[in-house]
């Protein structure tokens, strides 16, 4: 049986973030490693935040081999003053931060009728406390620094992905009230860890940071995916089923 060919390498990015300091949250899975990728390809110096130290430090490793500037940054964002001393890191190194791009697309891991409340308020704090503590927090120390939300993915099944994806919507339509550039993705599936497949979204989410699009906010895109590819089971799990 032959082997499926190996992807075409991605093409080069424009620089159009040159010199620009973006950070991107949940930057060590998922969606923020391509989102991440991208953005250092196009020339912004990437911090890399998340939870895990060596995750984090394995991204930051892998963006500069190929040539990006990337730094780990652990905080839990999902706490206010955890990212206020992120933020306040940022502005020590780089003197400036341009832009953020906040993952806030985590999913239950049950059903809505099975939902726990402690599951609950993890999904709330992770998606929707978050956005609005950074929001908050840019508006009062970072005037003019940009503000993109990777919302919940619309296949998402439950009737609890409603009030969070509500939210962070509403935040990001009426965002301009307090003189903020806000916008938000909702991509259309889970990350499949793959950055060609994902590559629709670090499209949408390079767009919006672009210096050229400075006058867009509010804006809500869906961003369609194509389709992950089905994993043949290998000859061992076909004879354990």
């Amino acid at each position: 049986m032959s082997l499926p060919a190996a992807p075409a390498p991605l093409p080069p990015d424009l620089p159009v973030l040159s010199g620009q300091v973006v950070a991107v949250t949940g930057a060590d899975q998922g969606y923020g490693r391509a989102v991440s990728a991208r953005l250092a390809r196009a020339g912004a110096s990437v911090i890399l935040i998340g939870g895990n130290s060596e995750s984090l430090a394995a991204a930051a490793s892998s963006l500069e081999l190929a040539g990006g500037t990337a730094i780990p940054l652990k905080a839990d964002v999902g706490v206010p003053l955890d990212w206020l001393s992120a933020q306040n890191r940022i502005l020590e190194i780089f003197g400036a931060l341009h832009g953020i791009v906040h993952l806030a697309d985590k999913r239950a891991h049950s059903d809505f009728t099975l939902l726990s409340e402690g599951e609950w308020m993890d999904l709330f704090n992770c998606n929707v406390k978050s956005s609005v503590a950074i929001a908050q927090i840019v508006r009062r120390r970072l005037s003019g620094t940009w503000l993109t939300i990777v919302g919940p993915h619309l296949d998402e099944q439950g009737l609890h992905v409603y009030p969070q994806r509500g939210a962070i919507r509403g935040l990001v339509e009426h965002a301009h009230l307090e003189d903020l550039r806000v916008n938000l993705v909702l991509p259309s599936r889970a990350s499949g860890g793959d950055e060609a497949l994902d590559r629709p979204l670090g499209d949408a989410v390079l767009a919006l940071a672009a210096p050229s699009l400075a006058h867009l906010r509010g804006v809500v895109l869906e961003v369609p995916l194509p389709p992950l590819p089905r994993v043949r089971p290998t000859e061992a799990e076909a004879l354990l089923r």
